[in-house]
């Protein structure tokens, strides 16, 4: 059965999609078989992995098979975001619309060992589809004010969810990005981060990404950091993140 993983953010700017596709890039390059999600209208994960402008994660609710809608690239399996997912809150209205991810899954997810799905950066309906169809979330985080402040609400959101519709949903880290060792304000927030994550009862993990030109430059690319950047210092934290990733199955 696969582990279904939400990248989970709605602050922007957090490297929530980076992250999604590192990981899922990462997991395949050790020959785990990932599939991405992508549930966030701007699409940006469905440009880096260089997808057809065609039908993806919409046409999936609408009741389109997975099977026939996910796209094979040079980077991995991805279930595509189109531009139609941009009225979602305003189109999916019908009881059980929370499940609609979910249960588009459910004939595909055997077939992976891992699926990445990338939230967008608001709390409506796609984001609690994604948190429905999970087993887990991961929550990138800045080591700044504006990400510790909307923690909380998260972490409300989350509560819902796993009251109404996913009980057994679990967060596997809070995950800090971006990080500038030298920065003294930094290493402050940090240590402030990890204890609001002891007073929600989160793990965090002891990985941190640091900031790293090398993204940004695999993302104009079109490619993965591990293809095009694999001794950068970024790419060498993702694949201590994908190490405590996989420890977390044992």
């Amino acid at each position: 059965m696969a582990r279904i993983t939400t990248i989970i953010n709605q602050k922007g700017g957090v490297g929530k999609t980076s992250t999604a596709h590192a990981l899922a890039t990462g997991l395949n390059h050790r020959n785990y078989k990932a599939l991405v999600v992508d549930a966030d209208p701007q699409g940006n994960l469905s440009y880096i992995m260089q997808t057809e402008a065609a039908k993806g994660v919409y046409e999936a609710m609408k009741g389109t098979p997975a099977a026939d809608l996910i796209q094979h690239t040079g980077q991995g399996d991805i279930l595509a975001s189109t531009p139609a997912l941009i009225g979602a809150d305003l189109e999916f209205t019908q009881t059980g619309r929370e499940y609609l991810i979910k249960d588009a899954l459910e004939p595909v997810k055997s077939n992976y060992s891992h699926i990445i799905i990338d939230s967008p950066p608001t709390l409506g309906i796609m984001t609690i589809n994604a948190l429905t169809a999970s087993t887990d979330i991961i929550i990138p985080m800045g080591a700044d004010i504006f990400s510790l402040q909307g923690l909380g609400q998260l972490y409300e959101t989350i509560g819902r969810v796993k009251r109404y519709c996913n009980p057994n949903l679990k967060i596997a880290g809070l995950l800090i990005t971006r990080y500038a060792r030298r920065a003294v304000l930094t290493r402050d927030l940090t240590e402030v981060i990890g204890d609001k994550a002891q007073q929600i009862s989160a793990p965090i993990y002891k990985t941190q990404i640091r900031e790293g030109i090398a993204v940004k430059e695999a993302q104009t690319m079109q490619t993965s950091l591990f293809d095009s950047h694999p001794k950068a210092n970024p790419t060498a934290d993702y694949t201590a993140l994908i190490d405590e990733y996989l420890k977390q199955e044992d």
